[in-house]
Formats: C-alpha cells, structure tokens, sequence
C-alpha cells in the first residue's frame, strides 16, 4: 500500500491530463478540474514530493568522511550556480495548491490535509533557502508573472523563521498526526515530522551560523529547547524510538525509527545507494563514494573511546593502529565500512572476502602504488582502500544494484533525540544530554563501562558539545549531516586547509616480508588472506589535481547569484560577497 503515491503520480500520465499541472502555462491550468478530482489533486501533490530528494552516495563528500574535494578555491562565486538555492518555480507551484485546492469542490477533510502538506512543503523549500543564504523574500501567494509585482526584496532573517515557524504549526494544526506504514498514506508528511523538522529549524535559529556575536547564550536557544523537547517526548508517546539493530535503519522499511521517508517503487522510481557503493567488481561501475582514513579514525572503539585515548582499554599508538584499525572498533564501525580483508559477503557469495591491494585484488576494487605489483592502479584518484557498507543490501546480485526500491529515510527518530540533546546541554541541562547520548551508543553496542556511561566523559557544557557533534559524525555516517553541523556551528575551520588519505594494503608472510602476487593471488581466490596477512600505509588521495579543502569564513552564508540579483533590483547581496545585507540574526 506504501506505493499509492506513485500510482497515483500515473493518472496524470493515463489520463491525458498532464498539461494540466504545467502550471508555468498558467491559462492552461485548471484548477476546477485539478481540485475537483481527489485522484488529480493527489497527483499534482505526488509531483511536489520530488523536492525531499533521494539516496546520494556522495553527500557527505564535502566533510572529511568521504573522499574528494569538494571545497576548492573559487568553488563558490555569485556568477556560478554552487550552493544557490532560490527555488521560486516551486513555491509558486505550492502556493498554487493552497490557494486553489480551498477553492475547489473537494471535501472539507481533505482540503486541510492537502493544505497542511503544502504550507509543510512551503516552510521546507524556505528553510533551505534560508539555510543557504539568510533572508529570503518570503512570498505566501501565487504571483503572476503579467499583473503581480515580482521585484519584492528580502525579509530579514529573522522575519523569514517567524513566517517558516507559522507555516509549520498550521501544518502541524491541519495534518493527521502519524501515519503508520500500513497505511495507503505511508510517505506523504504527517504532524510528527513536522513537529521534528519546525524542532530543527528552530535548532538552526539558536545556532552560531545566525547568532555569531552571541552563539550559546542566546534567548532562540530556550524556544528551541522547548520544541525539541515537545518533539522528542511527542513522537516518543506515539511509538517513535531506536530501532534495535543499527543496520536496520534504512533496510527495515517503515520501522519505528523512520520518521518521514521518501517512497521509492520500481521501475518507477528506484534507489541507487548500492550501485555507487559497492567496489567496482560487484556493481556496474567504480563506487562513487569511498571512507577516508580520517573518518576511519574518528570511530570509538569498543569502549567508547578514541584509540589513542589512554585512558582507554584498547588505547594504541598511531603506528599500531595502522596495523590494527579494525579490531575492537564500535560495533557501527563494522556495520558501516568494508575493509581489506573483511568478510563482504555480497551478492549471495558466502565467505567471500573483500580485497584492496593491488596486484590481489580486482582492477575495480585496488587501492594502492606498491612497485612490485608491476601495474599502476586506476582508482588512485576516486578509491581509499575503503568502502561503504551502511545501508547496502547484500543480497542484490550485481545486475540488481540498480533496479532495487528500499525507501530513502530523510529524518530518523536519533536526529530528534541527539536535536534535543543539543538544546538540553546548550540550556544547562547536561544530564539529559548524557542520557540521550548513552541511549545512542547503548543500540550501537558499545560497553557501557563501570560508570555506565559508554566512555563518553563530558562534565561542562562544552566537552558534552563535542560529544554530541562527534556522535553525529558517527551516527549519522554518510546521511549527509557533518558539514551542514560543522557550517551551523560555525566550525568551517575544521575542514579548512584539511587534506585526505586512504590506506593500501600489502600481503606478507608470518615474518612479515612481502609475498610474491602469484601466491598472494592464489590465496585471496580462496579468501584465506585475511586482515592481519597484510601491512598498512597511508596515501593521500587524490594523487592529482586539487589536494586541499579551501572554506573561507564567507562560507556561513552563500551569496544570491548575479543572475537572479540582475534579475531583480530590489533584492541586496549578503554581506562578505559585495552586498549589505546581513544574514545573521
């Protein structure tokens, strides 16, 4: 029943009717007939669903975690499109169904929700913008582009949350308050996530990105606190909570800890996580999307603690833990990552090991530049000796890597409790944050030690900060949260100047002396070769080009592109890009 909206979404092509929702033709759209029909109104909201986006292998490329750099010099300019969003064909498009669905002969009952979907819809598309660029003009009407004035300016930051907080709570007030997953309604947007997501934006608000001058002691973080709170034991009430293994996240569709997913049905519509993370032999091209070793690094071990902590029970030296990287680790380290050596038993094949090295392994899968491989790897540039296993499905057959439909998971119930651990700590509520946090790294499997508090040591507001950003950085691995938690913190400067490094594998004996290919191959076919048969060294990656991360402080807030500005004369650029206008609060 979960794929009613995509049945839906194919009226609009069976029926003929689909000039009918090519509203940039505005005489040519119908609104009598479009809010008449319950089928064609839920179509042309089905085609609106499109904005929640889908799998991106490569989303957290521009942090640390994954290989790549994404930040270069001049990577943004207001002459190119980089990091622009000013989406204004799709609120005219929302704001066309608010207004003309309450126009139309639909019943009541259904008119709200459509309604709460689109005012949702609507504060969703200015967030982001908002998130990118500050202040927005925050048009409530459809415009015509012949008789309405569309050269209006900005509203000011701060006008632009109070209009995106009032849109989310007539949202909250119109919509149904969950919907289960086996309901018909299953993916559309319901009250929980917009209660979740109004509790996000308000965490935005309070942050450092808009409040530089006074980013922890400000009045936003008490009503963010409040919300996010109100979020927390709200959905929390209603069955909401960790799923109980960390794989299941994503691969348990509609489990309790899927707080709004997008639907994928195929062929209509399918996923595609598979087909950019899997090593090159067991999908129809090189993975689009590798660890580095930093991120490799940043794992607890099993105890909760870093491996060079010395406090720790499994403390080692850097230079021992090159050697030893995957053993001890956080349980979510090996739910997460695919090494050399590892067991990888993909595409039904059982035992199978996963290698790296080259000369061993496949051509798709080397990482590395021994010289006595006699052959020069052509994945030095994309690959780190690492891949990605999170979320995989292993028992798709390598032609199935792009014909699958696993639900993309946008908002899981351990964003709303780590949101609301962040407000707690950032209001003098230290214990709830430690709480929350302990619940996390108890699902995961980590020891919860003679304290009992998972080896998180954290006893000020500032040493619980970080625990909370580097569990993000873990929890929410390769979901695209780390540089978007970095930027609204305005801890740009972590990954600015930041290189990237994978790391090659090389087959010994028991001695530790190399092994010829020929016996090294010999032995991978059978998958004897396992982690500890070979030594590790670190390569930065790429070899070529641009090596660098480069974020100036001009990054907290992108500018308006010269086109749309030329476009408009009454729109100003943000300060830091040539403009007056200040983004911050």
């Amino acid at each position: 029943m979960k794929r009613i909206l995509y049945i839906l979404g194919l009226i609009v092509i069976t029926s003929g009717c689909s000039n009918l929702l090519e509203i940039e033709d505005i005489n040519n759209y119908s609104p009598e007939l479009v809010w008449s029909d319950q089928n064609l109104a839920n179509a042309y909201m089905v085609n609106l669903y499109g904005m929640f986006g889908n799998w991106n292998t490569g989303a957290d490329r521009t942090s640390q975690q994954i290989a790549g750099i994404d930040w270069y010099t001049d990577r943004i300019t207001i002459s190119n499109g980089a990091y622009k969003d000013w989406n204004y064909n799709r609120i005219r498009l929302i704001n066309q169904a608010i207004q003309d669905v309450n126009e139309g002969s639909l019943a009541q009952p259904i008119k709200d929700n459509i309604t709460g979907q689109a005012l949702f819809m609507r504060a969703y598309t200015y967030f982001n913008m908002v998130m990118f660029h500050g202040g927005v003009p925050y048009i409530k009407v459809p415009q015509d582009r012949y008789e309405d004035d569309l050269f209006v300016a900005r509203n000011s930051t701060a006008e632009s949350f109070d209009f995106l907080i009032e849109d989310l709570d007539q949202a909250i007030n119109l919509l149904p308050e969950s919907i289960s997953p086996g309901s018909g309604d299953f993916g559309k947007v319901d009250a929980s996530f917009a209660l979740a997501f109004k509790a996000k934006v308000l965490l935005y608000k309070a942050s450092p990105q808009f409040n530089p001058t006074n980013p922890f002691d400000n009045s936003h973080w008490s009503v963010a606190h409040a919300a996010n709170k109100q979020a927390y034991e709200s959905l929390k009430a209603l069955g909401y909570g960790l799923e109980e293994n960390y794989s299941d996240i994503a691969l348990d569709e509609g489990n309790r800890e899927t707080v709004f997913s997008v639907i994928n049905s195929y062929p209509n519509k399918s996923a595609n996580w598979d087909f950019g993370v899997r090593p090159g032999s067991e999908s129809r091209g090189p993975a689009s999307a590798t660890p580095t070793w930093e991120f490799i690094k940043e794992y607890p071990m099993l105890d909760g603690k870093l491996y060079n902590d010395p406090t720790g029970d499994y403390y080692m030296t850097d230079g021992e833990f090159l050697q030893n990287y995957w053993k001890n680790r956080d349980p979510r380290f090996d739910q997460s990552i695919v090494w050399n050596g590892k067991v990888y038993e993909v595409s039904g094949k059982s035992g199978k090991r996963q290698y790296t090295s080259l000369g061993i392994a496949h051509e798709l899968d080397d990482f590395g530049i021994n010289p006595n491989a006699g052959i020069n790897s052509t994945n030095l540039d994309r690959y780190t000796g690492f891949f990605i296993l999170k979320n995989s499905m292993l028992k798709l057959t390598q032609p199935e890597v792009q014909q699958y439909d696993v639900d993309y998971v946008l908002m899981r119930f351990a964003e709303v409790m780590l949101n609301y651990a962040e407000t707690a700590n950032e209001t003098g509520d230290i214990s709830t944050a430690m709480s929350v946090l302990k619940s996390i790294r108890g699902r995961a499997g980590i020891k919860a030690g003679a304290n009992g508090n998972y080896g998180i040591v954290a006893s000020t507001r500032e040493q619980m900060r970080e625990a909370i950003l580097a569990e993000r950085n873990i929890e929410f691995a390769f979901e695209g949260h780390r540089f978007w938690d970095l930027r609204r913190l305005r801890m740009l400067n972590r990954l600015d100047g930041k290189t990237k490094h994978g790391v090659e594998a090389i087959a010994i004996d028991g001695s530790g002396k190399e092994i010829s290919l020929a016996k090294g191959r010999e032995l991978a076919s059978s998958y004897s070769l396992t982690e500890k048969d070979f030594k590790y060294q670190v390569l930065q990656v790429p070899r070529s080009g641009v090596q660098k991360s480069v974020l100036p402080e001009t990054y907290y807030f992108f500018p308006i592109q010269k086109s749309v500005l030329d476009r408009n004369k009454n729109l100003e650029q943000n300060i830091g890009w040539g403009g007056t206008f200040d983004p911050t609060l």
